[in-house]
């Protein structure tokens, strides 16, 4: 699995075929310019729901909704937190980047939803059930070993399964209260997923997801032959236990991994995604033919700019949404596009201790952003987007650094430092591996905005800071970061909002405000064109 794991993470930097196409009157491919990576499908009647990988993020396992296949909102997470260990508390110098859940696998059987997903971080595998599928709640069951990368089905004849592994695939059959793998049933199903690729390939096949269609079994998977890209292979058989023949089904612009989804029309897309660099790994809709038995990806072989579905009307608010931190009566606490950068200590933020703010308090003493607990963040979204805050600095303490950062491991941040009895606004720059201060201004009131802009254009990928004085005029900060999608995080770049102590816990600031857009200025595209 850690080969696996180093493999996937090293290739999935690789940012290919980088021109998107302009937008048309349609469904534009990518149908989400953002980091959603691993999806599962279902659909319900008219509704379409799917599941996602978000790793080290709390709450995890995000559901999104759809009528129409383009565009998407949050309704759920299938848990709070994955569990209560050192790694996901960044406890004790341990992390969960690059670890967490991963992908998901989501059906929907005799009324109730299953989410399952397994964690490295654990060694355990996850099952989720609700009978209400937006609102919860949720049970969950789990069991050891973690089955990677698996696809959880429901056959016909009453019994369940489980598929998962890397280039030899195996399968085994669960107890029938869902709580553990029934004893004797692993077999391996497949010894060589990775062969109709060829030879000569870096991914073995792995992303298992297994559907029925017209009475024969087909299993989604994708590999990566070297000097190649991410491709998609297909296996049918007459039964679930095979035998399955196998075929390359996908390769073009390394869109790849994921299954098949229909409408109530009859028609069917493959729902896969690509890396770009980044933004992270977003999701495109491929078109789906049925010729002799096989499901035909694309167009011609190709992924299609364009789509026949209803245009997308942008991932605001449904995926990222600018906040106020101002709630009514009966609104959730946090909305659901906000997720805590590992699990949170609730007794140290509020929406409600000053109306209007979220106030984020230091709990211990330490030195690397990175390690910092209660950094709240949100997707970046393509190809480009600008997040901004505001921040009321009067209650920090000497050694205190608060502010607005793009998240991941060669990371980028501009806030406010308390030092030697004075504060300062400063830009750091990690793009080496390590941060570099870049610039440091005199800081002479209570209040200041803050603001980072990231171009993904073609795979541009880099951002720029910003700060201002009175909320109008800004003033670019520091250098411009080159962003990249590294190890470990395994993830796309978040805007997040931190507040850590280096000396004394116990001091807090005040954000007004977190606002999203999907523009950037003028002058930060001229600057990173530059």
């Amino acid at each position: 699995m850690i080969r696996s794991l180093i493999r996937h993470v090293v290739l999935t930097a690789v940012c290919l075929s980088l021109s998107l196409p302009s937008p048309g009157q349609g469904a534009e491919n990518p149908i989400v310019f953002a980091d959603v990576p691993d999806m599962a499908m279902i659909r319900v009647g008219g509704t379409y729901y799917m599941s996602s990988t978000t790793m080290h993020m709390s709450p995890g396992l995000p559901i999104m909704k759809s009528k129409d296949l383009v565009n998407w909102e949050l309704v759920n997470y299938a848990y709070d937190t994955l569990a209560d260990v050192d790694a996901l508390n960044l406890a004790n110098g341990e992390s969960a980047y690059g670890k967490g859940s991963w992908a998901s696998s989501l059906r929907f059987h005799n009324g109730t939803y299953y989410v399952t997903t397994f964690a490295q971080t654990t060694g355990k595998t996850y099952i989720y059930s609700t009978k209400d599928i937006e609102n919860g709640p949720w049970e969950v069951t789990s069991f050891e070993p973690s089955l990677h990368d698996h696809t959880l089905f429901f056959d016909d004849d009453g019994r369940t399964y489980m598929i998962w592994g890397g280039g030899q695939l195996k399968m085994v059959e669960l107890k029938e209260d869902l709580s553990g793998i029934k004893p004797g049933t692993e077999r391996v199903l497949i010894e060589n997923a990775t062969a109709p690729a060829g030879p000569n390939v870096g991914l073995p096949a792995e992303g298992s997801q297994l559907f029925k269609v017209n009475g024969k079994y087909h299993l989604f998977n994708i590999a990566w032959p070297k000097g190649g890209m991410r491709t998609v292979i297909v296996h049918r058989a007459e039964k679930i236990t095979g035998p399955y023949e196998g075929k390359v089904a996908l390769q073009d612009k390394g869109v790849a991994q994921g299954g098949l989804i229909d409408t109530p029309y009859g028609d069917w897309y493959a729902y896969l995604f690509r890396d770009y660099g980044a933004v992270g790994r977003i999701p495109y809709l491929v078109p789906v033919k049925w010729e002799d038995g096989w499901p035909v990806l694309g167009v011609d072989g190709k992924v299609p700019a364009h789509l026949d579905l209803p245009a997308s009307g942008g991932l605001i608010p449904g995926i990222v949404a600018s906040d106020e931190f101002t709630r009514k009566k009966g609104e959730p606490v946090l909305p659901l596009v906000w997720q805590w950068n590992h699990n949170p200590v609730h007794g140290l933020w509020s929406v409600t201790q000053r109306k209007g703010y979220l106030r984020l308090k230091t709990g211990r003493v330490g030195n690397d952003f990175l390690q910092a607990r209660n950094t709240l963040t949100q997707r970046t979204i393509g190809p480009e987007s600008a997040g901004s805050t505001a921040i009321d600095v009067s209650n920090m303490k000497e050694g205190d650094f608060a502010g607005l950062a793009l998240l991941q491991q060669q990371y980028g941040l501009v806030g406010v430092k308390y030092e030697h009895g004075t504060k300062s606004i400063v830009m750091l720059n990690a793009e080496s591996g390590s941060p570099v201060l870049a610039e440091s201004v005199p800081l002479k009131q209570n209040k200041v905005y803050l603001k980072a802009e990231g171009d993904f254009n073609d795979c541009r990928d880099v951002a720029t800071f910003y700060y201002s004085l009175d909320g109008k005029t800004w003033k670019k900060i520091g250098s411009q970061l080159k962003m990249a999608y590294t190890i470990p995080h395994f993830m796309g770049y978040r805007f997040g909002l931190f507040n850590y102590a280096t000396k004394a816990p116990g001091g807090y600031v005040d954000f007004d405000y977190f606002h999203i857009n999907d523009q950037i200025s003028n002058k930060s595209k001229a600057q990173a064109a530059e």
